[in-house]
């Protein structure tokens, strides 16, 4: 048997990481852990290296206002993430029919993701007055007992950013699962279609538990963007009717700005942290217990 050759040491693709991984560990790994000490002080506008243990997290999730961008975060990911993967997937589902102009269609439906937060709020914002947005065209249109305001009402002015958010969001998944449903066997379908099996059993039961990894990728990027939510916030309600739409993004960049008080924002920013460290660990631990089931089988 001939002896394996040994490998060349990849030397130029070291040195060309170098500069990333000073970036990643200086700017970084410490920033967060700059971030995380600091909430543990009672730093204002200059540093102060005064310890003074988990005040700032009780003092935080005291507050009300907090309480209220919690719920806020809570209310506005659930619906909008489950709202964009649903009309996504109906989309991508739509696309892969072969249609005409489809490079013409991804692009329209894939435009708002392309636009600044800052545009589509301030669209929207327009949209949803009722001076002369959607309200006012349709009472010019004879229908004066039309009324979708919701940006005006403290109870309801989470939804207008929801609706929002599914137009900012909803083609962006539709591209990543039409890719999904581009790399599913030819094989399956016409199986499918020999089984008689319809068209929308087909895509609801075995295409998509098939596309595992772009719903996984679409989910996790759908997070991150109701995470750093900031932009279209302030575009839009600026936070308000009062605190009614109030995110912990938003909180973040007051405390460090308007209120100056450097460790309660990096309190709060380290409560935002949490999530992302425990789905980064949950996917770890579910790769290592996959990758050791795939190993022993």
């Amino acid at each position: 048997m001939a002896e394996r050759r040994r490998k060349a040491f990849p030397l130029a693709a070291v040195i060309a990481t170098i500069p990333l991984m000073i970036e990643a560990v200086g700017v970084y790994i410490f920033g967060i852990g700059l971030s995380i000490y600091f909430s543990f002080t009672n730093t204002r506008v200059f540093p102060n290296y005064t310890l003074v243990g988990w005040n700032q997290y009780i003092r935080l999730w005291n507050a009300d206002i907090w309480q209220t961008a919690f719920r806020n975060i809570w209310l506005f990911g659930v619906m909008s993430i489950a709202a964009n993967l649903v009309f996504g997937y109906l989309l991508a589902v739509f696309m892969d029919q072969r249609i005409r102009q489809e490079d013409l269609l991804r692009s329209i439906f894939l435009y708002p993701f392309a636009m600044s937060l800052i545009v589509t709020g301030l669209v929207w914002q327009w949209v949803l007055d009722p001076n002369f947005g959607l309200d006012a065209t349709m009472h010019s249109l004879g229908w004066t007992s039309f009324y979708f305001s919701p940006l005006n009402d403290a109870k309801t002015a989470i939804y207008g950013l929801v609706v929002a958010g599914i137009w900012q969001g909803s083609g962006v998944t539709m591209a990543i699962l039409l890719a999904g449903l581009r790399g599913v066997d030819a094989e399956i379908w016409k199986a499918a279609r020999v089984d008689g099996i319809p068209t929308w059993r087909t895509y609801l039961f075995i295409a998509l538990p098939m596309m595992r990894g772009s719903v996984a990728t679409a989910l996790i990027l759908q997070c991150i963007g109701v995470l750093r939510i900031y932009d279209l916030i302030i575009a839009m309600t600026g936070a308000g009717p009062g605190n009614a739409t109030m995110m912990p993004a938003v909180y973040v960049l007051q405390m460090l700005t308007d209120r100056q008080n450097v460790a309660q924002g990096m309190a709060a920013a380290t409560m935002m942290l949490l999530p992302v460290v425990i789905v980064l660990i949950a996917v770890g631990l579910y790769r290592l217990f996959t990758g050791r089931k795939a190993a022993l089988a």
